[in-house]
């Protein structure tokens, strides 16, 4: 199949189109979308075989967990099964914006989604098309780079199309990313929050809000299982010579 790209602008939103990439997530197709982090690779994060058909497009191993973009804070009651006082800080300072926080799942959302991981990752991007999207389709969507797996994310639809064309059937085009590296990943307990994954938000923007802030051992021990997206098998790999 032909992969199509319909164009949005930021300043004047083209509803048709939103409705109709809404409806395509619905009905269980594909569709890349903006964000101010990268472009991502959207289905619905509460079906199965959505969650199958991302991993059969990126080519992507079924254990690495998934993001779920929500369009803000209360769209996460059903998703968990609790938000601790400093997660609500989190989202109160951070959101929308480049923070994934992974809290308790609830049964609503299948081991696919997260990798058989007992936490789901959930963040309300920045960018006004994909919240639109994201309360128009009415599900989370769970969204990685939209990218063939290990390779770099894309940050203009033209990447998406390259990796992606005859693998999904729908592509947002609202120009160029804003940030162009993905989320943070953090994991909140109490009053402490470790980073799983570095990201559009510093240590140091973190440690503004929450007192402790340190980095997870899996950064530093390759012996540790990482329990972030993307950061269990090789990634961001660019596909060009290199001269020493």
């Amino acid at each position: 199949m032909e992969t199509i790209i319909r164009k949005i602008d930021k300043n004047q939103i083209n509803q048709d189109v939103i409705e109709e990439a809404g409806n395509v997530l619905k009905q269980g197709g594909l569709v890349a979308f903006p964000t101010e982090t990268v472009y991502g690779l959207g289905a619905d994060a509460l079906k199965e075989e959505a969650a199958k058909k991302t991993y059969a497009a990126k080519g992507r191993p079924s254990d690495n967990p998934l993001i779920l973009h929500i369009p803000n804070s209360e769209s996460i009651k059903s998703l968990v099964t609790e938000v601790s006082t400093t997660a609500q800080a989190l989202m109160d300072n951070f959101w929308p914006g480049p923070l994934t926080i992974t809290l308790p799942k609830s049964d609503l959302v299948p081991d696919r989604a997260t990798g058989g991981l007992p936490r789901v990752a959930l963040r309300c991007p920045d960018h006004d098309g994909c919240r639109l999207l994201l309360q128009r389709a009415g599900i989370p969507i769970a969204a990685p780079s939209a990218n063939i797996s290990g390779r770099p994310s894309p940050t203009t639809a033209q990447d998406v199309y390259n990796d992606m064309n005859g693998r999904i059937s729908y592509i947002l085009d609202a120009g160029p990313c804003t940030i162009g590296v993905e989320s943070t990943v953090v994991e909140v307990h109490d009053d402490k929050v470790i980073i799983l994954r570095p990201g559009g938000i510093t240590k140091a923007q973190l440690e503004t809000v929450v007192s402790t802030v340190e980095y997870d051992t899996a950064l530093v021990n390759a012996e540790t299982k990482p329990k972030a997206p993307g950061m269990k098998y090789t990634h961001y790999a660019p596909d060009a010579p290199m001269t020493v």
